[in-house]
């Protein structure tokens, strides 16, 4: 493995590895950070109104977590904290343990717009690394994805597991087809007949197996050996496969045999329409 100032190989959407500090704890906090009033508690059902509250106008309005969020709750394996300032819900986080119970995978960061820039985030991820410490002792690592520019302070914290571009395109459901046929796929099923190229193939659950699992095929398409899901990276373990399947996921490769290229076609989530679409 590359050291903390050298680049592994991982995700502009980026995920990250870092090694948990576990000699920070709670009481150790530098003094403004402790006097900041913070207190921490599990998520509930009940909270739900108020951490949409704190969260108006996250990602120009298009929030993925109004409908994971119930999910999430029920997920075992998943720790869903929020932080309090005066009894009022001003951040949260979510936790979920994967890669056989060695890494933490951090998820749904947000603090409330009144209370960035004063190190609120940094408090909750300490006690959320100690909290997960504390139930699942073999946890050595915390992965989370980072979305924005990335500096050298940065690469001193953490270890670049592999980064990927993202194509932001928008446009109505209505003009699907026409946008299909602006990138000349407009007939998806007549394009695929007089292809010389055979048609991607949809794995189920025993080929799925079989390719990811019990052969090495993969391992050259995956970046880093990670299946990389919905901003979730995962090590190809048999206890990730069964996370991995529980979602509704169609599973492409361009061929069973000899895969160059995998997809893992997520489907989407309803919003409101955002105020910047």
């Amino acid at each position: 493995m590359f050291s903390s100032h050298q680049q592994d190989n991982l995700l502009k959407t980026c995920y990250f590895k870092m090694k948990i500090d576990t000699s920070l704890t709670m009481l150790q906090l530098p003094e403004a950070l402790s006097q900041a009033g913070l207190q921490f508690s599990v998520a509930t059902e009940e909270d739900f109104d108020e951490i949409m509250g704190m969260s108006q106008g996250i990602y120009g309005g298009l929030d993925y977590l109004p409908t994971r969020y119930t999910d999430w709750l029920q997920e075992t394996n998943r720790t869903v904290i929020l932080a309090r300032k005066q009894g009022k819900v001003i951040a949260l986080e979510s936790v979920v343990v994967i890669d056989d119970g060695e890494t933490m995978l951090v998820e749904g960061l947000r603090v409330a717009p009144q209370e960035r820039g004063k190190g609120v985030a940094g408090v909750l991820l300490r006690f959320c690394s100690d909290l997960v410490k504390s139930k699942f002792p073999d946890v050595k690592v915390t992965r989370l994805t980072r979305d924005d520019q990335l500096g050298p302070k940065d690469f001193q914290k953490y270890r670049l597991i592999t980064k990927q571009g993202i194509l932001l395109v928008r446009f109505r459901a209505e003009e699907l087809k026409l946008r299909l046929s602006d990138l000349g796929l407009g007939d998806i099923q007549s394009s695929l007949s007089t292809s010389f190229k055979p048609p991607p193939v949809r794995l189920d659950n025993t080929a799925i197996r079989r390719l990811y699992l019990t052969s090495d095929r993969m391992h050259g398409v995956l970046p880093n050996a990670t299946i990389i899901q919905d901003w979730q990276p995962f090590k190809l373990l048999p206890s990730n496969m069964a996370i991995v399947l529980k979602k509704d996921i169609d599973w492409m490769v361009d061929d069973v045999a000899n895969p160059t290229v995998a997809s893992l076609c997520t489907f989407p989530f309803r919003v409101p329409i955002g105020d910047d679409w």
